[in-house]
């Protein structure tokens, strides 16, 4: 689901902000929060859904890590780092996987003169976004920087849609801070919202889509242009060109 698209202007977005603050409003704040989490994997499952069969599963192993690591009553596990190096090191095997196992099979056969088959690995949109912030939770957990352990929480953190596709990566505690806050959100807020949305989809629709159908300039240099001709004044003839003209034999006499 892209978010200049039809589906999403007018139904996804409507009905999560009206789902969202409806239950928010009748206090239901955790509800509403594993809601936003649940409609946050329906968005990316509408891509693909066999790529939730990736997403979910690294999620609860993560998250498993995360709660071994993270220390309690001011003192670390002793196993902390090396469950977070394997946390590490998971998420970026698993990222290097989808991104470069056929680059690694292609440069394997033409250096070795192998002839190792692959079928091709289909990269899961998002992946380098969702793969970074789990890794940046489980750093955030080994230096105690996460204020609460919730798995709710945890899932919204890493699933919520307008940053699961395109990003930015960040700190559990600077998002989760904003979802706890139940401050009624006033009509300004909801203005500068719309007013910024609408200016990211105009820069999307007007400018880079339209960039995108233009057709490359072709970098094929045009032949130059030939020389001009002049008419040698007085001749009755056209001149041969002198390239046509045959070359007098040299007579060498010694």
């Amino acid at each position: 689901m892209l978010f200049n698209s039809y589906a999403f202007i007018l139904g996804f977005m409507p009905l999560t902000l009206l789902l969202f603050h409806g239950l928010r409003g009748a206090g239901f704040a955790r509800s509403s929060i594993g809601l936003l989490a649940l409609l946050s994997l329906v968005f990316y499952g509408w891509w693909n859904p066999i790529y939730l069969l990736l997403i979910v599963p690294l999620m609860l192993v993560n998250f498993a890590l995360a709660a071994r690591i993270v220390p309690r009553d001011g003192r670390r596990p002793h196993a902390a780092r090396p469950l977070l190096v394997l946390g590490i090191v998971l998420n970026l095997a698993t990222l290097g996987y989808f991104k470069y196992a056929n680059f690694f099979v292609d440069n394997l056969n033409a250096v070795a003169g192998l002839d190792l088959v692959l079928g091709t690995v289909v990269l899961p949109i998002g992946i380098s976004f969702f793969t970074f912030q789990k890794i940046a939770f489980l750093v955030d957990a080994y230096r105690d920087r996460v204020d609460r352990l919730n798995f709710l929480d945890y899932v919204l953190f890493v699933t919520f849609f307008p940053q699961l596709i395109a990003g930015p990566i960040v700190h559990h505690s600077e998002v989760m801070r904003q979802f706890r806050d139940q401050t009624p959100v006033s009509m300004q807020t909801v203005a500068l919202g719309v007013t910024i949305f609408t200016i990211g989809l105009a820069k999307k629709v007007l400018l880079v889509d339209t960039a995108a159908s233009t057709p490359p300039l072709s970098s094929t240099p045009s032949p130059p242009a030939p020389a001009p001709m002049c008419w040698p004044r007085g001749a009755r003839h056209w001149p041969t060109p002198r390239s046509s003209i045959e070359q007098p034999e040299l007579e060498i006499r010694v």
